[in-house]
C-alpha cells in the first residue's frame, strides 16, 4: 500500500512542477510597459507635456530672420492666475499656433483646477521685445 500512495504523490510532484504556466500573459512583464492609467495626474501632466512639445516643434522649425516677423504670446497658466511663460512664434503661423497655445493654456486650467494645484504665483512680466540669434527667437526682458 506504501508504494502506489508514494507512486502517486511522486508522479503528482512531478506533474506540478513541470506545468508552471502563466495565469495571465496579458500582463507585461515590466512595470514600465505597465499600461497609463488614463485618471491620474501623471497622465494628465504627460498629455500636457505633448502638446506644449508639439507647438515648441512647430515654431522651432520657422527659422528667425527678422525679429519684426514674430510676436509672442503667453502660455499655460499658474495656478493663482497668469500665464506660466510666454512664447515667441511667426506671425506667419499666427492663425493656427494661436489656437493651440490658447489650448494648451485651458487645458493647463483644468488641470490645476483638477488636482488643486499650488503655484508660486509670481508674475511672469511679459517680454518687451523679440531678437533674432542664430535663427532662433529669444524673448527680451528688460
Amino acid at each position: 500500500m506504501k508504494i502506489p500512495v508514494l507512486a502517486l504523490c511522486t508522479v503528482l510532484f512531478m506533474a506540478s512542477c513541470s506545468s508552471t504556466k502563466n495565469a495571465n500573459t496579458n500582463l507585461p512583464i515590466d512595470i514600465s510597459e505597465r499600461p497609463a492609467d488614463e485618471n491620474s495626474q501623471k497622465y494628465d501632466q504627460a498629455q500636457l507635456d505633448k502638446i506644449k512639445a508639439s507647438i515648441e516643434t512647430e515654431i522651432s522649425k520657422e527659422k528667425c530672420e527678422n525679429a519684426n516677423d514674430w510676436a509672442f504670446a503667453p502660455m499655460g497658466a499658474k495656478a493663482c492666475g497668469g500665464p506660466q511663460s510666454y512664447i515667441a512664434y511667426p506671425k506667419k503661423l499666427e492663425a493656427t499656433i494661436l489656437t493651440k497655445i490658447n489650448d494648451y493654456t485651458e487645458k493647463v486650467k483644468a488641470f490645476n483646477q483638477k488636482y488643486n494645484i499650488m503655484s508660486d504665483c509670481m508674475m511672469v512680466n511679459p517680454p518687451t521685445s523679440i531678437k533674432c540669434v542664430k535663427g532662433k527667437a529669444e524673448l527680451v526682458n528688460s
